[in-house]
């Protein structure tokens, strides 16, 4: 019966089907990757399944703000948020700059 009265902090449903749909897109992007011999093809498939889980996202947050589980971030919530994103920021650029270094070494 508490299930029912359960909340979810906003953008929730956003990031857990994310990350859904970036853990299925990667292994089906690694398979056209070696059918067409372009390993490009993983990126492709990680966008699409990150799209696809967006909107999956989306809509079941969506549905749950009509019915009042969605609640608003609180400040340690929020905090937590922008340390992620820094981090995950941080940790992108250095992949970057070693992507980069090692094609230019080439």
């Amino acid at each position: 019966m508490e299930e029912n009265n359960k909340t979810y902090p906003e953008g929730h449903f956003v990031g857990q089907w994310m990350s859904i749909g970036m853990a299925i897109g990667a292994p089906l992007g690694l398979a056209f990757s070696f059918v067409f011999k372009n390993f490009i093809s993983i990126l492709v498939g990680l966008s699409i399944g990150m799209c696809i889980g967006l909107v999956i996202g989306y809509r079941t947050e969506a549905k749950y703000k009509k019915e009042g589980k969605i609640r608003p971030l609180t400040e340690e919530e929020k905090k937590r948020k922008k340390i992620g994103i820094t981090t995950l920021l941080i940790i992108l650029l250095i992949g970057a700059l070693v992507g980069l270094l090692l094609f230019l070494v080439k």
